[in-house]
């Protein structure tokens, strides 16, 4: 891959329509500030004072932002609640160029959110408490999954792309049921000139027809039910052996990710190994599989070969790792001075 070839699939990227279906949550950050702690009359405990909010959208929705940092036109699918988290997760996509409308309200619902109470201390450290997790109990209804397959159906024919965000662990309680599941499966095999690319932290091993991009972890489990060891730990004939069977299952491209190492490819030839971009300094990897699968589609959907989309991922995350104490993205200018800097540190 050369720049100019790069800056042609850039360019094609805001022509493109990609689909983001699945689990948008709501991160919402509470600033508060130690110095300005009061003493609670009722229960005598410390009230924490808080002094800024900030609120973006989080799971499928951080997929979205870096799709449109990237130029794509964006379309978001998935459930949010009627309630306060709903109102903010929409304003944050609609900020950002998003599509919303195919979002379904549910009233019987919450918005999932992680709320993330951030202390700055009178020494000016800032720390993270503990985490309040918004989500929802109960499997969702047949009724919901009626209507999500509906829309599906309904923007599958008219998009470049899909990329699928199965975040929740506790199965059929999230947007990806069985029965949603099994649907874009269906579309996917169907429409097999559009790029679908699968996310999911628990299910990988179930899906068939998609591109799936997987970390050490997921891959491992999903082939030896009950795994549970260190993935780090994982050597290079385990990870080669969960990567050919994962492709022998989809019959598409299996990216598997491995952090610092960065991707290793499994398709219908050998194993590629692509290396992770280096980088230096402080780094944050909060959303960097986020950024890699929307990198690795955009690419792929512009043109791109397996392994070309792959060199994109890394690029994508090299940049994101680096914004720290944010979900970072990559814009096209960003891409192509990173793709310089990497060229030119390998012609030195």
């Amino acid at each position: 891959m050369d720049e100019q070839t790069l800056q042609g699939w850039i360019e094609r990227f805001p022509q493109l329509r990609v689909l983001v279906v699945g689990d948008y949550f709501l991160d919402k950050y509470l600033v508060m500030d130690r110095t300005l702690s009061e003493t609670s009359l009722e229960t005598g405990l410390e009230a924490y004072q808080v002094v800024e909010v900030r609120c973006s959208p989080g799971a499928a929705g951080t997929v979205t932002s870096n799709l449109r940092a990237l130029g794509a036109q964006v379309t978001a699918l998935g459930i949010v609640g009627d309630d306060g988290e709903g109102y903010e997760l929409r304003r944050g996509l609609m900020t950002r160029g998003v599509e919303d409308k195919w979002l379904l309200t549910l009233t019987d619902r919450f918005t999932p959110t992680y709320t993330k109470p951030l202390m700055r201390e009178p020494d000016g450290r800032v720390h993270e408490l503990n985490r309040l997790d918004i989500k929802n109990r109960q499997p969702l209804a047949a009724t919901a999954e009626d209507e999500l397959i509906r829309r599906l159906r309904a923007l599958v024919p008219y998009m470049d792309a899909v990329i699928v965000a199965d975040q929740v662990q506790e199965r059929n309680h999230g947007v990806i049921t069985d029965r949603v599941r099994e649907e874009i499966v269906h579309l996917a095999a169907l429409f097999r000139d559009k790029v679908f690319g699968v996310d999911s932290r628990e299910r990988i091993g179930l899906y068939r027809h998609v591109i799936i991009k997987p970390n050490r972890r997921e891959a491992a489990r999903a082939i030896d039910s009950g795994w549970d060891g260190d993935d780090t730990a994982l050597k290079w004939p385990e990870i080669a052996r969960y990567g050919a069977q994962l492709f022998q299952r989809t019959g598409r491209p299996v990216y598997l990710t491995m952090g610092a190492e960065g991707i290793a490819l499994f398709g219908a030839g050998k194993p590629q190994r692509i290396p992770a971009v280096p980088v230096t300094g402080e780094i944050d990897p909060v959303g960097a599989g986020d950024s890699t699968m929307a990198g690795i589609v955009l690419a792929l959907a512009a043109g791109a070969t397996p392994a070309e989309a792959a060199l994109v991922g890394n690029l994508v995350a090299s940049i994101t790792i680096q914004q720290i104490g944010t979900t970072g993205t990559a814009s096209p200018a960003q891409l192509l001075a990173r793709f310089r800097e990497t060229a030119g540190n390998k012609a030195a």
